[in-house]
């Protein structure tokens, strides 16, 4: 059975798509971009604290559907200049802890709305 997932305490999708669904014990987040949900806009121009924000509005998601980051099996990270991995790898690394969860990163060439990070999830629940 598929669940939708949502919260206020995270950005509501710029699209046709959820937050969050819920299917079996696996909870799949959609890319997080940098929006603070109570201002809906970005928390900031910089890459870093953009992907600070993702990281909340992830960990929002997964609160909402009675898990945490810490049971997150697998992320997606993309980035418009992976010329800020290093940094945003330190940001990343104070959201999880051993075992980290499997991770791809990805240089693209844009985000919606300009965004300079963005973050999807797969989270055990």
């Amino acid at each position: 059975m598929i669940q939708e997932i949502h919260t206020n305490d995270a950005p509501g999708a710029v699209g046709p798509f959820s937050q969050a669904i819920k299917v079996g014990n696996l909870l799949f987040v959609s890319g997080q971009l940098p929006i603070d949900p109570a201002t809906g806009e970005f928390n900031s121009d910089d890459a870093i604290a953009q992907a600070d924000q993702c990281l909340k509005n992830l960990a929002a998601i997964a609160a909402a559907a009675g898990t945490s980051l810490a049971n997150t099996v697998k992320t997606t990270v993309l980035l418009t200049d992976l010329g800020n991995f290093a940094e945003i790898n330190t940001v990343y690394a104070g959201f999880f802890s051993k075992p980290f969860p499997a991770r791809a990163c990805y240089e693209v060439s844009a985000l919606p709305k300009g965004a300079k990070v963005e973050i999807e999830a797969v989270i055990a629940l």
